[in-house]
C-alpha cells in the first residue's frame, strides 16, 4: 500500500466517505422532493444500516461497520427531537468547529495533529520531530486541514441559519467528500516532498 492510501485509510477511508455521504445525499433528495421530515430520517438510517450489515457480511471491523451507522443515528436525533431538518447537520457542523479549533491549536504549539496520526503509520512515529523539514511538511499539512474546516464552516453557518435545508444538504455534500479528497490529496502531496524520519528512539527536549 503506497503512502496515499495509506493516508486516506488512516483519515476515514473510502468506505467511510462512501458511508457518511450516502445517507446524506438521500436525506437531502428526499426532503427535497416530499419536504417530509420523518420519511427523509427513515430512509437516511435505513441506508446507514444497510451500509453497516454490508460491512459485517464483509467481515469488516465492527468499529468501522457501526461508526457511520452511529453518526447517521446521532444526525437524524438532532432533527427528530427538535423537528428541524437542517438539524440533521448540525452534528457535523459542531465536528468540523471541534476540529478546526484541535489542528489549529496543534499546529500553534507546533505538535501537528497529522504527524501524531500519520507518524506511526508511515513508520516514523515521532521521529518527525527531530527534522525540521519533516516538521514543518505536518505543519503545513495541517494548515490545510484548518481551512477545510474553516471553508466548510464558512459555507454551511450562514445557510443554516436561515433554515435552508436544501442548499444546506447540497453545501454539506459538496464540502465533505469532494473536498476532504482534495485536502487528502494536498497533505500526500505535500508529504510526499520529504523521507519519514525514522527514529527507533525519540528524546524529548
Amino acid at each position: 500500500m503506497n503512502d496515499h492510501s495509506k493516508i486516506i485509510d488512516a483519515l476515514g477511508g473510502k468506505r467511510g466517505i462512501i458511508d457518511s455521504g450516502l445517507p446524506s445525499l438521500a436525506f437531502v433528495i428526499v426532503f427535497t422532493i416530499t419536504k417530509k421530515l420523518d420519511l427523509s430520517l427513515v430512509i437516511a438510517v435505513a441506508i446507514a444500516v444497510v451500509a453497516a450489515i454490508a460491512r459485517l457480511v464483509k467481515r469488516d471491523t465492527i468499529q468501522h461497520a457501526l461508526s457511520g451507522l452511529i453518526g447517521v443515528l446521532v444526525c437524524a436525533w438532532f432533527s427528530r427531537s427538535t423537528g428541524k431538518a437542517e438539524n440533521f447537520f448540525l452534528p457535523g457542523m459542531i465536528k468540523s468547529g471541534i476540529y478546526g479549533v484541535v489542528y489549529l491549536m496543534a499546529n500553534l504549539i507546533r505538535w501537528p495533529i497529522l504527524g501524531l496520526v500519520l507518524g506511526p503509520i508511515l513508520g516514523e512515529n515521532l521521529g518527525w520531530r527531530k527534522n525540521p523539514v519533516r516538521l514543518r511538511a505536518y505543519l503545513l499539512a495541517g494548515w490545510v486541514w484548518v481551512a477545510l474546516f474553516v471553508v466548510r464552516l464558512a459555507l454551511q453557518v450562514p445557510l443554516y441559519l436561515a433554515n435552508q435545508t436544501t442548499a444546506l444538504g447540497v453545501v454539506t455534500l459538496i464540502v465533505g467528500w469532494p473536498l476532504f479528497l482534495v485536502t487528502v490529496y494536498l497533505t500526500w502531496a505535500i508529504l510526499k516532498r520529504t523521507s519519514p524520519v525514522v527514529e527507533s528512539d525519540v528524546k524529548e527536549d
